[in-house]
């Protein structure tokens, strides 16, 4: 489901995983009322063409895909709308940053990824072109100095994957359009006829 597009160089990589964190995933906050109609069906994750960053420990086969999925699913699959979407990401690179670093350099870890999400009753995605982000890790007390230091490649994954799926919730926040039905053109569900009919 997702397309792939050119690949930031690696040297790019190496100096965004030296920049200031982002907010962070940990915490779900509050549901986004912009998804409207959302209800996550196919939660997909590619990662096996994967680039490898300089610095960086390397990732388990399908580990990266393992931790994203289970974060899409735990941010976006409380949402229980009428409509199902699925999202897919490809994971284009990534840098674990490795431990024996001097402190000086604080190297991040940073993650790339496209995504696309899919109108299931369309059958096609509802962006023009691919999305890709580009996501840091948090800081906290363990990173702060460098989170090859104080952290396993399994715990900087899931700071990474936490924060692939805040962004990958607020982009959507940011195209309501997609998930309103008046948008769209078509009437909103009636939900008390559907209630009447489950009681039957």
């Amino acid at each position: 489901m997702t397309a792939r597009l050119p690949l930031r160089p690696a040297a790019l990589l190496a100096a965004l995983a030296l920049l200031a964190a982002c907010a962070s995933g940990r915490d779900l906050g509050d549901m986004r009322p912009e998804l409207g109609d959302f209800r996550l069906s196919h939660n997909i994750v590619v990662d096996a063409n994967a680039q490898q960053g300089p610095l960086s420990r390397p990732a388990e086969p399908g580990a990266w895909k393992a931790a994203i999925e289970a974060e899409v699913a735990r941010r976006l699959g409380r949402y229980e709308g009428d409509r199902l979407y699925h999202v897919a990401v490809h994971v284009d690179a990534y840098i674990l940053a490795v431990p024996g670093v001097p402190l000086v350099a604080s190297p991040r870890s940073a993650l790339i990824i496209s995504v696309n999400v899919w109108d299931d009753a369309l059958g096609r995605p509802l962006n023009e072109r691919v999305r890709q982000f580009t996501v840091l890790e948090s800081l906290s007390g363990e990173s702060v100095v460098g989170s090859g230091l104080t952290q396993t490649a399994e715990q900087q994954m899931t700071n990474l994957a936490r924060n692939a799926a805040l962004q990958i919730e607020s982009w959507l926040a940011e195209n309501p359009q997609w998930f309103d039905p008046a948008r769209r053109g078509e009437p909103a569900p009636d939900r008390a006829a559907g209630a009447s009919a489950d009681n039957r």
